[in-house]
Formats: C-alpha cells, sequence, structure tokens
C-alpha cells in the first residue's frame, strides 16, 4: 500500500504537466514549486533526487508496510522430530492478539509519519517574520475598522476568477509543439529530402512548415494577450488596493491613529538632493549622487515619456516650441493619492483633477520663466517637483531643455551653448543614469543627443536609450529592420545599458494618461515589429521602461551613495578643524541665525528710545534748533532793526520780519531739526549698545536698516500748520513778567552775541594774518594779501573811530576816500576788497557795542516795568531775544510731545517692516552679513545637514534590503 501511494503521489505530479493529447512536457523538478517538490517521494521513478538515499536504519514502518518475519524459536527442550499438533484455538486466539498489536502499530506509525511529512514541509517554508516591518502597523489593525466578509463577499468567485485565467493545457501543447519544433530543426531534416518517388510526402511536409509558422505566431499572439491581461488584473488590484488605502487614511484623519508618519525611502533622498543643488563649498566636495537625467532632442517626446512614467500630464505643451526652459526635477514615489507638490510650497495638487491638472502646468510655466533672467532663454536654475501615486515607480529624474540645432528669433544667440553646458553638467555626474530620448519618426541622422551622450558614457555603462513614436515610425519608415538596427545598438555609435520602444500618444494634447497606455498596449500587440520578433516583448511600453530605470537607478543608489556620504564626512572634518583654529571662543552661527541677533539687537535699541527724559529731548531740540535759525536771526532780523533811530521803528521791523519768518520757514527748519535729533538719537543708541557682546558683523546691516528706515519715515504733514500757530503766538508775546526771565534773556543775548563776536573776529584775523606777537613767538609772516587787508583793516579802524555811529554801509565818497589813502601809501586796493573788510569791521564794531548795551540792560527790568518811562535805557533787544528763547522753548516742547507720542512708535514699526523685508530677502542678507566666518558657517551647517540625511538614508536603505 505504501508503495501505491507513493507511486499515486508522483503520477498526481506529472499530471501537473501532461496535456490531453498525450504530449510529454518534461519539467525538472527544480522548477516545481517548493510544495509540488515536497509531494515527490525519495523513491519515485522519473526524478532525480539530489539527496542522498536514506538510510536503513532510519526506515519508516507504517501500518501500511509488513513487519519483517522473525525466525521461529526453538522450543526449549526439544530436540529432534517432534510430531505436529492442531491447537486451532490457541492459535485463533494467537491471530487475534497479533491483529490487535498490527491496528496499535499502524496508528503510532501512521501518526508519526505524518507529524514527520508536516515538520518537513513547514521547514522548507521560509521564515517570514524578519520582513513584518515591511507591512505598515495599521495593516494588522484592518480587521479591527474594515469588514473583510463584506469585501469578500464582494469579490469574484473562484469560477469567475478560473475563467480569467489561461488555459493551461493549450499552453502545454503550445510548449510540446514548440519542443517537437526545435528538435527537429537540431538534427538537420529537411523538408526537401524527399525524391521524386515521395512527392506527395514533401507536398505534405511543407503544408506542415506552414502550419507550424502559424501555430508559432498564434503562441506568440497568446503570450502577448495573457501579459496584457496579466497587467491588467494588476491594474484592477492596484485601484482596489488605493481604494482600501483610501478608506484607511480617511479613518487615520479621524483620529484613530494618530502617529507620525515616516518619510518615504525616496523621498529622504529627494530632500539630500534638494540641499546639494542649492550647496556651493570651497572644499570641491561635488554632488555625484544619482539621478536620472532625461536628455533628448527638442520634441523628441522625453517630457511625454516622463508623464507616462509618472502616470499625469503634468508638464506644459506647445507645438514645436521649447516648453522647457529650466531643469525640472521630479521626485516619484509610491502613495495612495495621486497628488504632485512643489519643494517650496504646501499645496497639493490632485492629479485625477482636470482643474488641478491644469493648474499644475500653468504654475511650473510660471515658475520656469521666472527663472529666466532677462535677455535670456532658459536657466540653469531647478524646478523641484514631488509626484505621489499608486504603482508609480521610486525614482528621482530631471527633465532638461530639449537639445537645439540652430537658434531661431526670439531666442537669445548663446542659448544652443547654454542647453549643452546644463545637459553636460548633469551628465558628467558618474553616477546619474543618462536616459537618452530619441524620436522615431525622423531620420536617425539627424540626431543630436546621442553625440552628446556617446561623449559624456562612450562605454554605454549608465545610458538607457528610449525610442519614441514607434508607431510613426512603423508607418512611414520603408525598412522596419532600421527599427531592429536601432533597439540593438547597431546603427548608432552610442552604446547603453537597454533598448526600449515606447509609444506615447496619437499626438494629440487633450489625451489622457489611460488612453495612452491602451493605445500603446493595442499598438503593440497587433505590431508585426513584435510578432516577427524584431521587438522583444521585454523592450516595449512605457510600464517596462519605468521598472527598468527604477531598478537601474536603486543599483546606482546603493553603490555610490556611501562613497559620498565618506567625502562629506572629510570635509566635514576639515570645516570644523579651520572653524577651531580661527574662531575658537564663538558660536557656529550661520546667516540666519547672525541676522536673528541683529534684528533683536536693533529692536531693543528701537526700544531705548522711548527711554529717553522729556528734558534731555527738549535741551537737545532748543539747541539744535538756535543753531540752525541764529544766523537767520541775527543777520535778517536784528541787525536790520538795531539800525533804526528810535524804539517804536525797530519794535515794527522786528515784528514784520519775524511774521515772515514764522509763516515761510520756522516751522519746516523746526520739523527738520526734530526729525534729525530723531535720527542721531537713534545713530548713538545704536552706538552706545556696543560692548562685549556686540559683533562688528552687524554695523553694515545696522546702517542699512537705519538708511531704509529713516528713508521710509514720512513726518506728519499736519504738524507743520499746527506748529506754526504755536510759534506764531509765542512770538508775539512781549510779556517778560519776572526778573528772573529778564537775566535769562539777557544771558541768552550775551551768549548769542559773544558767539558771533568770536566768530568775527577769528574771520578778521584770517584775512590780516598773524599780528606782530604770532610773527616774533612763531616765525611766520603775512602775505601780499593778507598784508593789504591789515592796511585796510587800519584805515577804516580810525574811520570808526571819527563816527561811532556810523551806518552798516558805506558811502561811495567814503570807499573812494580809503582808497585814495591806501595809495598814497603804495598800497594797491579794489573797491570790492574795501566794502567786504567793511562789514567785518563794523560787524565787529556793532557787536562790542551791543556787548556793552547788554551789561546796561542788566538792572532794567524796573525801566521795562514802567515801559521806559522817563529813562534814557532802551532795552527793546532784550526784549527780542527773549521772545525768541520763549519761542524755542515753546516750539522744543511741542516736537519733543510729537516725537515720544508718535514719531518714535512710528520709526520702531517702520524698522520692524525693514527687518523683516530683509529678512525675506536672501540677497540682501548675503550682501550685508559677510566674511569669512558667516561663510564657514554656512558651509558647516549645510555639510553637517547633508551628512546626517545621507547617513539616515543609508541606514533606512539597509533596512529595507
Amino acid at each position: 500500500m505504501l508503495r501505491a501511494a507513493k507511486a499515486a503521489g508522483c503520477l498526481a505530479c506529472r499530471n501537473l504537466v501532461a496535456s490531453k493529447s498525450g504530449l510529454k512536457v518534461r519539467i525538472p523538478l527544480q522548477k516545481l514549486h517548493p510544495l509540488s517538490r515536497s509531494i515527490h517521494h525519495r523513491n519515485s521513478q522519473g526524478t532525480n533526487s539530489h539527496r542522498p538515499p536514506p538510510c536503513c536504519a532510519a526506515r519508516h514502518f507504517t501500518s501500511l508496510s509488513r513487519l519483517p518475519v522473525r525466525p521461529a524459536l526453538p522450543l526449549p527442550g526439544a530436540h529432534g522430530y517432534q510430531p505436529h499438533r492442531t491447537f486451532w484455538v490457541a492459535r485463533l486466539a494467537t491471530r487475534l492478539l497479533r491483529l490487535r498489536y498490527l491496528l496499535l502499530g499502524s496508528a503510532v506509525g501512521g501518526g508519526y509519519t505524518a507529524k514527520k511529512t508536516y515538520d518537513e514541509w513547514k521547514d522548507m517554508l521560509p521564515d517570514l517574520s524578519e520582513y513584518k516591518w515591511i507591512v505598515p502597523d495599521f495593516i494588522w489593525e484592518l480587521d479591527e475598522h474594515i469588514d473583510f466578509e463584506k469585501i469578500a463577499n464582494a469579490l469574484p468567485d473562484a469560477e469567475y476568477l478560473a475563467k480569467l485565467l489561461p488555459d493551461f493545457e493549450k499552453i502545454g501543447e503550445n510548449f510540446s509543439f514548440l519542443k517537437g519544433l526545435i528538435s527537429k530543426e537540431s538534427t538537420g531534416e529537411s523538408a526537401f529530402k524527399a525524391t521524386e518517388n515521395h512527392g506527395f510526402e514533401g507536398t505534405d511536409k511543407q503544408h506542415k512548415k506552414v502550419s507550424d509558422k502559424e501555430k508559432a505566431e498564434q503562441l506568440q499572439e497568446e503570450l502577448l494577450r495573457t501579459q496584457m491581461k496579466y497587467q491588467r488584473i494588476l491594474e484592477r488590484l492596484e485601484k482596489e488596493n488605493k481604494e482600501l488605502r483610501k478608506v484607511v487614511l480617511q479613518k487615520d484623519d479621524k483620529g484613530i491613529h494618530q502617529r507620525k508618519v515616516k518619510k518615504s525611502l525616496i523621498d529622504m533622498y529627494s530632500e539630500v538632493l534638494d540641499i546639494l543643488s542649492d550647496y556651493d563649498s570651497n572644499y570641491n566636495t561635488q554632488d555625484h549622487l544619482p539621478r536620472v537625467v532625461v536628455v533628448g532632442d527638442q520634441s523628441a517626446g522625453k517630457t511625454s515619456v516622463l508623464e507616462m512614467i509618472a502616470q499625469a500630464r503634468i508638464f506644459p505643451r506647445g507645438s514645436g516650441e521649447m516648453m522647457t526652459r529650466a531643469p525640472v526635477k521630479v521626485t516619484l514615489s509610491e502613495g495612495p493619492h495621486h497628488v504632485a507638490m512643489f519643494k517650496d510650497s504646501t499645496r497639493e495638487f490632485d492629479l485625477s483633477k482636470e482643474e488641478d491638472l491644469a493648474a499644475l502646468r500653468h504654475e511650473i510655466e510660471i515658475r520656469m520663466r521666472k527663472s529666466v533672467k532677462e535677455g535670456q532663454t532658459v536657466s540653469p536654475e531647478t524646478i523641484s517637483l514631488s509626484v505621489k501615486g499608486p504603482g508609480i515607480q521610486r525614482m528621482v529624474l530631471v527633465d532638461l531643455p530639449g537639445v537645439i540645432s540652430t537658434v531661431t528669433s526670439g531666442m537669445a544667440a548663446d542659448t544652443k551653448e547654454t542647453i549643452f553646458s546644463i545637459s553636460k553638467a548633469y551628465m558628467q555626474n558618474p553616477n546619474a543614469i543618462i536616459l537618452c530620448i530619441q524620436d522615431g519618426s525622423v531620420d536617425a541622422e539627424r540626431s543630436i543627443v546621442t553625440d552628446l551622450v556617446s561623449q559624456m558614457d562612450p562605454q554605454g555603462k549608465r545610458t538607457i536609450f528610449v525610442l519614441t513614436k514607434v508607431d510613426l515610425a512603423e508607418k512611414n519608415l520603408a525598412s522596419p529592420s532600421r527599427i531592429q538596427q536601432i533597439v540593438e545598438g547597431r546603427l548608432f555609435p552610442m552604446k547603453a545599458l537597454g533598448y526600449f520602444a515606447v509609444v506615447t500618444g496619437k499626438g494629440s494634447s487633450s489625451e489622457s494618461i489611460d488612453s495612452i497606455k491602451d493605445y500603446e498596449e493595442d499598438f503593440f500587440q497587433n505590431s508585426t515589429l513584435l510578432k516577427t520578433g524584431m521587438l522583444k516583448a521585454h523592450q516595449v511600453t512605457t510600464k517596462n521602461l519605468s521598472l527598468a530605470v527604477s531598478d537601474c537607478f536603486w543599483k546606482m543608489v546603493r553603490e555610490s551613495v556611501e562613497q559620498q556620504a565618506d567625502a562629506f564626512k572629510a570635509s566635514r572634518f576639515n570645516l570644523e578643524t579651520e572653524w577651531k583654529n580661527n574662531y575658537p571662543r564663538l558660536r557656529e552661527l550661520d546667516r540666519n541665525e547672525l541676522f536673528e541677533k541683529a534684528k533683536n539687537e536693533i529692536l531693543d535699541e528701537v526700544i531705548s528710545l522711548s527711554q529717553v527724559t522729556p528734558k534731555h529731548w527738549e535741551a537737545i531740540l532748543q539747541k539744535k534748533l538756535w543753531e540752525r535759525v541764529s544766523t537767520h536771526v541775527i543777520e535778517n532780523i536784528y541787525l536790520p532793526a538795531a539800525q533804526t533811530m528810535n524804539s517804536g521803528t525797530f519794535n515794527t521791523t522786528v515784528d514784520i520780519k519775524l511774521k515772515q519768518w514764522t509763516d515761510k520757514q520756522l516751522p519746516h527748519k523746526a520739523l527738520e531739526v526734530a526729525w534729525e535729533t530723531l535720527q542721531e538719537e537713534f545713530a548713538r543708541f545704536m552706538c552706545e549698545y556696543k560692548g562685549k557682546d556686540q559683533d562688528d558683523i552687524f554695523d553694515k546691516l545696522k546702517e542699512a536698516v537705519k538708511d531704509e528706515s529713516i528713508k521710509r519715515h514720512n513726518w506728519n504733514e499736519r504738524a507743520e500748520d499746527s506748529l506754526r500757530v504755536i510759534q506764531h503766538n509765542a512770538l508775539e508775546d512781549r510779556s517778560i513778567t519776572d526778573k528772573p526771565q529778564w537775566d535769562a534773556a539777557i544771558q541768552f543775548m550775551e551768549e548769542t552775541l559773544q558767539t558771533r563776536l568770536n566768530d568775527t573776529e577769528s574771520v578778521i584775523s584770517d584775512m590780516v594774518g598773524p599780528d606782530w606777537k604770532q610773527r616774533w613767538l612763531y616765525w611766520t609772516s603775512r602775505t601780499a594779501d593778507q598784508h593789504i587787508h591789515n592796511e585796510t583793516k587800519n584805515e577804516l579802524e580810525r574811520l570808526l573811530k571819527l563816527n561811532e555811529d556810523h551806518t552798516a554801509y558805506l558811502a561811495n565818497d567814503e570807499v573812494t576816500t580809503v582808497r585814495k589813502n591806501l595809495e598814497s601809501r603804495g598800497v594797491e586796493v579794489d573797491p570790492v576788497l574795501i566794502k567786504d573788510t567793511w562789514h567785518q569791521m563794523y560787524r565787529r564794531h556793532f557787536l562790542q557795542k551791543a556787548l556793552s548795551h547788554c551789561n546796561l540792560c542788566r538792572r532794567g527790568f524796573y525801566y521795562y516795568q514802567r515801559h521806559f518811562e522817563d529813562s534814557e535805557l532802551e532795552c527793546n533787544d532784550v526784549v527780542l531775544f527773549w521772545r525768541i528763547q520763549r519761542m524755542l522753548g515753546i516750539t522744543a516742547n511741542t516736537l519733543r510731545q510729537q516725537l515720544t507720542n508718535t514719531e518714535v512708535r512710528r520709526l520702531e514699526k517702520n524698522v520692524k517692516e525693514v527687518l523683516e523685508d530683509f529678512g525675506e530677502d536672501v540677497e540682501k542678507k548675503v550682501h550685508l552679513i559677510t566674511g569669512r566666518r558667516v561663510q564657514l558657517a554656512e558651509d558647516l551647517k549645510k555639510v553637517r545637514e547633508i551628512q546626517e540625511k545621507l547617513e539616515a538614508f543609508i541606514e533606512a536603505l539597509h533596512q529595507e534590503k
């Protein structure tokens, strides 16, 4: 029975591949499924078992095997012949007892054999416990939130699934037929061996050969249909998987699972590439990380190939014109939803909606045009985009501008050279995978990109060649073998790892990805190129292309990523060593951190303006305002009024000139003084803030912030009108109420006049040169002009001594008299020089008289209260200076209130706005915060970030292995 069971098991294994027609298809045991191999017994016929034969000691006995025959034991004491006795009752009892042992032994042996067979099958299965991390956590919890019974009921039954499976019997017949056909060809039998006597037999063989050819074509069509059928089944399952994952994610959003989602492997790798694209180091650490570089002639269909791999029409479209004006880095990864997102944006574009697709294409076009500088056609700046969706192969692709042969109108003159330089910059990376796109509908001799690719990768170790528009090529080309030469690498001088032929639609921009896929499948299913064997099944369709590119990409990543990590580790060591040697006591602050530190310091300095006391503000404002208007008051108001003969005329002149001054100049001058004072105090606080913690690296930034804030600040225009009224009312008041005010006005007048007198003395001294003491002590001498001025001064002094009440101007006859007197002493003098000298001499004479009069007026307050009646003393000039002094005090108080209540706050607001604008302007920060220290900190930060992300990526990569 055991041998019969073994024979039945072997027969069952052979029947798995037997056909109904009696053709035997022998399949090696190694090709069978592990479970099928386990059914074959060790002693089954027709199998080549590589296992050693079982040991005799290990032979198993079951209830189905016969027990070995035991030798008869001799009876004790029996010698010689004994007569045969028939104890049939004892023999029957013995037989029954033996049957009990047989049943018991069979049960035990059968159980042991079944257990051992189960253990052998269990040992043959792989241990999948180590791969539990591949499956996300929420998969193990699906039974808690998803009713699988409802899903199972919704799925088709076994009979329907059996209809979808191919006809294995028919496939077995086809395999056996191919085997017989090959064996006939190998034996060298010829269909034309028949003689004239066997004409009918030759005709039959010819018909048989034709039928064999038809069967081979039918077999190829059957295989292609089976492949397409399985592909459609896979796509349907992917869609179902997508719907299930959507349900799970929606439940996660409602709070069922609150876990931090880990970044995918391709997202981690893409982040490293984004950082490297902005990294510029002086240590020549080049970016040699792999990415797929898509190059091709203009309008060769490279963007369409990329869209088919991404499964969405995401790029701008144009008829013959250049649409790709900048490199576009596309990170492809698998996800539950088909979405796209830019690196510097949080908006997600739903690629299943046409309006989002249109918005994405428009955004890409806008970004491309913004990146192109004025006067250029293309830009080397990279636009980073990520695309996620179900069934998308994980990889990073860079779509480059199409290579052109001629610069057309509207393009920059260096467009061709710029495209070549951009393409070479990406392809010269020794780890970059070059996806060379060639238009199959045009003559191969017109291709430019193949020569460029062969220069960058002459051995073809990292190049994949893609022939597009094969449908048009098959339709237009007279010799289909030319396509075969292209995909076999015999037509172009370039070499490649693999050759693929794809169809990217009928050329209409309104085609969807699904319609393009269906068109591509239908074309290759009916194409003579595939039927005749010119194209292999694994060389066609964008699905196979994306799988091959993804495998090549990850192979290159695993081979090169650790080498790049070591290079950045060495670069980090060099940078850290330089920092320790040059800046041992400073923290490594990059440009953004330094800007934030400077921003806080500047805001603290602005806030300190509000801590200035009112007394300090008013003192500064009053002093600066008088310095600004004192010249006008003395020259245009006081001196002309002092030339009058009586007090009434003096007061009238003063009132008129003060009114004119107030209406036209004084308020505007006061506001200018206030604004300048605010600026000076702001600058003073910024300078005084410097101390131990102050960094000189901020000086340029602070100066720029101060200048820009002042430039943006506009003083309140209505303040000038209100200030004019206040000043006018202050100047109209002539009532000095007490003696201290009178004394203060006299002191103010003396200080002002004394300052003017000192200035006048200095001018005269420069005019006439050194006196006799200076010439004697310092060995100096006068020039010719100084000698003339000195003689003129002496002559004018004699004139003033003769008439101390002389007017401010010389008459013409007086000028002539002075000139003739000087000529008599041999000094030639010009009349203009006489008048200029007289102006300074009379000014000094007048100021000296005014100071002496001021001393007399110290006791004049009593006469002032009586309006100078019955007194020859008149002190109207003291009243004038009191009015000016009072106006200065009131103006300073008004400006101080406006500064503290309004302008300081507005300035603080302007400073904040300027700092915010500077913080968003990267170029401005680079220009204002400069130096080797800043650049070194920037490089250190970037290198550390790259190294950390590379190490995290390598760790995740090893875990995935």
